[in-house]
């Protein structure tokens, strides 16, 4: 028997099994995650290091290039890069696709254990990794501010309630405090007060260091009771540094309030960040939540929005916590759009059917194998653990058109016998008898289509993949339906029609089919006639094909409007912190001004994702595309002119991609690097290269990270007078290091965190490079009363000026350049790349 008669003849089994389909089917759609691509993430890690004070060559050559070295042994790694400035080192390894990430974070961190000795033992704290693509626009923007809680109080919120119970969640990579406000205690020294006491710059800060400890005291055992003991060597805040005794001069205390200021601050007061919208602009605390590569968009965001209402109870009533930008959004609404059009294009088959059939029933029995393939489909896809994205749901809506070819060709065969005089049975039995193999063929030839698919390497493939697989299942699944529910169906609800009468309706499609068939009978006769000609035609369009296939704009994805855009701001590199907060607020006035723009966020300073003072970033967060006239595209192509018109600042805008091939977030979306041992031949190519691509038509924003003219001062250590005076020049760094690198001098611990106590020269000298002269060391020798001696840093030092980098860059170990641009409107990537 075979497997048609074996359902025909029970017709109970064959419901039972459909059943059984759609069941499993409807449970795996209420299972399918929803996101907007399949898992097409490169396995990333970013691994961040830091060493307070030092340059930009430093962090190169004394953190990046250990740890580089040791990475580089890491099976299976793709690609890395890194990027070192002043105090920082952010390294991004990207791992082959077929990497698993937990795994690759396990090597990572032995790589990290095995460099330590390498690095510089005075690093505050060891190199740290986050599973996370640092090029990646985050999923979740949180923006908190207060009308009358000071920005340290918010801060203390966002980070040590939000941040941490965020970054918790399964599958966030990692959680960005833009404008942290951390609280802290800075202690500004006068270098004439210091003098005018005889203290050295060191003695001051050694006293801080001393004077404020939480250090373990023991514990008292008597016969009968323990004792814990507690010392108060912990102070808490300004007021209680202030009246700390530093030194005795002629019997009399010096306090620490007396050689400067002693401020309740914050940890890094050179970054600031803003939440905007059209009705007003506050300095505020943006939380950017990432994901891990490979986590779902949609199920990271809303496990964190089941937080928001805990913590809008946690946090005080004057804290107003808003959603900046919520990435499942236009997800969501992408999924339902390809949904509606899924269901449209199930109605227009069915609808062609009925035109073509003319009669419910037999309408309705092919019309099943839709429904039942795309339902089978969703349980195929959740065991697989595939998601409800556009690719998936693209497959299905192309597959609408041919899962029903089986069911119509079952159908017509058995019609076919019912019009020769055969009972509807016998009719099922036979007819689906004879065309049994031909659907099965049909079906496997059409999957047999998608299998090189199935094979395809990199990252198409792994796009593809989740493609072809729901494809092949719907068209398995529809042969399976049509070989056994239609001709069951066929057998109890068809019958001839030879001698039904038809209305005029049905008489007039009748007409039109037949002089339809007529049209193509004479067309067919035709050609049969011209063979040649035929051939010759068939052949030019073969050709013309081709030469279009050429000569087709080539691109990997297009742009699309997520309602988002996002900006690197960037201005001169000698611009102070204050002069870059004036062009960041006069290009936020632009931005606030545009109609299309529903609310952003900006942000300045070094720390955190951004590695140069001169630089900043903004996220705009567009209004709902039915509420505005342009796509994102065209929202920037009228930006940039009026942002052009701000003075002092260059704004880089793009319309963030679905996918990020790479692990950089640069000024633009499309890069090219340049490589070279020599730094010399690659900082003199550089500029020249990225001149020629600014002159090419299908390019706009072309840059370059090259950042070389970087004002900076250079002590020249005379060691010899320094020897003779007293003083080592790792007095001399360290005595710099405490009066201009904004040191962590000692550390305040509470409940719930760690606060720093930063100390530096007050702020009037850190105004120009000639109050360095006023800095004093402390000597090794000492005067008749036994009193150490102070040598100025002039008397041991020559100060001279040059320029050098803000930050400099590894691709793949080797000093590089990355070249940035975006593509003209209109232009697309491959022609863009054909002009380079």
């Amino acid at each position: 028997m075979s497997i048609p008669a074996l359902f025909i003849r029970r017709p109970v089994m064959t419901t039972l099994v459909m059943l059984g389909i759609l069941l499993f089917g409807l449970i795996g759609y209420s299972l399918l995650p929803v996101s907007d691509l399949p898992d097409v993430d490169y396995p990333t890690i970013n691994v961040s290091a830091s060493l307070p004070g030092a340059n930009p060559e430093t962090m190169a050559s004394a953190v990046a290039t250990p740890l580089e070295k040791q990475f580089s042994t890491i099976a299976g790694v793709d690609n890395m890069s890194s990027v070192s400035a002043q105090g920082a080192s952010q390294i991004t390894i990207q791992f082959s696709l077929d990497r698993n990430i937990d795994a690759a974070a396990q090597d990572v961190q032995a790589a990290i254990a095995k460099a330590a000795r390498q690095l510089p033992p005075n690093m505050p704290t060891p190199p740290t990794y986050n599973k996370v693509n640092p090029a990646d626009a985050p999923v979740l923007y949180i923006a908190m501010s207060s009308p009358t809680l000071p920005l340290s109080t918010v801060d203390n919120y966002a980070e040590n309630l939000l941040a941490q119970q965020i970054s918790m969640v399964n599958g966030v990579a990692q959680v960005s405090v833009y404008g942290s406000q951390q609280y802290a205690v800075r202690i500004q020294v006068d270098p004439n007060k210091l003098a005018a006491y005889g203290l050295g710059i060191d003695q001051v800060e050694q006293a801080v260091e001393q004077g404020n400890v939480d250090q373990p005291t023991g514990i008292l055992y008597g016969k009968h009771q323990a004792f814990t003991v507690e010392a108060d060597g912990q102070l808490e805040d300004a007021a209680a540094f202030r009246p700390m005794i530093v030194a005795w001069r002629n019997g009399n205390p010096v306090r620490l309030k007396q050689l400067g200021n002693v401020l309740d601050s914050v940890q890094n007061d050179k970054v600031a960040a803003w939440y905007n919208t059209s009705e007003r602009s506050t300095r505020a605390i943006i939380l950017a939540i990432q994901r891990q590569p490979g986590a779902n968009t949609v199920a990271v965001v809303d496990n964190i929005k089941k937080l928001l209402p805990q913590f809008r109870e946690q946090v005080p009533a004057a804290v107003q916590l808003d959603i900046l930008f919520d990435r499942s959004q236009s997800i969501r609404e992408s999924v339902a759009d390809v949904e509606h059009t899924l269901f449209l294009a199930v109605c227009l088959v069915v609808l062609v059917i009925f035109i073509f059939l003319r009669t419910l029933s037999a309408t309705i029995i092919p019309s099943l194998a839709l429904p039942m393939s795309i339902i089978g489909t969703f349980a195929v896809m959740s065991l697989l653990g595939y998601s409800l994205d556009n690719l998936s749901l693209m497959s299905l809506t192309l597959c609408v058109g041919f899962v029903v070819d089986d069911a119509i060709v079952m159908l017509e065969n058995i019609v076919r016998h019912m019009e020769n005089g055969e009972p509807p049975m016998e009719a099922a039995l036979n007819g689906s008898k004879e065309i049994g193999f031909t659907i099965v063929s049909m079906t496997l030839s059409l999957s047999a289509v998608f299998i090189p698919v199935l094979f395809m390497s990199g990252l198409l493939g792994r796009l593809l993949h989740e493609f072809a697989v729901t494809i092949v299942c719907a068209v398995l699944v529809s042969g399976f339906v049509s070989l056994t529910l239609t001709p069951m169906m066929c057998s109890r609800f068809v019958h001839a029609e030879r001698n039904r009468k038809h209305g005029r309706i049905y008489n007039l499609f009748e007409r039109f089919f037949n002089g339809l068939r007529d049209a193509y009978d004479r067309a067919l006769q035709v050609v049969l006639r011209h063979r040649l000609i035929t051939l010759l035609a068939s052949l030019v369009i073969l050709i013309v094909t081709l030469v279009l296939f050429v000569v087709i704009p080539k691109g990997f994805f297009p742009s699309e409007d997520t309602g988002q855009i996002f900006a690197i701001t960037e201005a001169s590199q000698d611009i102070s912190f204050d002069a870059m907060r004036q062009h960041q607020l006069a290009a936020m006035k632009v931005v606030r001004s545009d109609p299309n723009v529903e609310e952003f966020m900006s942000a300045i300073g070094a720390g955190g994702a951004s590695s140069t003072l001169n630089q900043g970033r903004m996220f705009m967060h567009l209004k709902p595309r039915s509420e505005r006239k342009l796509s994102a595209d065209q929202v920037i192509q009228e930006l940039r002119p009026k942002l052009a018109q701000v003075i002092g600042i260059n704004v880089f805008l793009q319309n963030p991609p679905l996918i990020r091939v790479g692990g950089r977030l640069t000024k633009a979306l499309y890069q090219y690097s340049l490589q070279d041992t020599d730094t010399k031949e690659l900082f003199h190519w550089a500029p020249i290269l990225t001149d020629k691509m600014g002159q090419l038509p299908g390019l706009q924003d072309v840059t370059s990270d090259l950042q070389i003219a970087n004002p900076q001062v250079n002590v020249e250590i005379d060691r010899d007078k320094a020897a003779a005076l007293g003083v080592t020049a790792e007095q001399i760094e360290n005595a710099l290091n405490y009066a201009y690198g904004e040191m962590q001098a000692s550390t305040i611990y509470s409940d719930v965190a760690e606060y720093w106590v930063v100390f530096e020269v007050e702020p009037q000298f850190q105004l120009d490079p000639s109050a360095l002269a006023q800095l004093y060391i402390t000597s090794s020798m000492t005067s008749s009363n036994g009193t150490p001696n102070l040598v100025p840093l002039s008397a041991v030092a020559r100060l001279t000026r040059s320029l050098g980098p803000a930050s400099i860059a590894h691709v793949g170990q080797l000093p590089a350049v990355t070249v940035s641009f975006n593509l003209a409107p209109g232009v697309a990537l491959g022609t863009a790349v054909a002009e380079i």
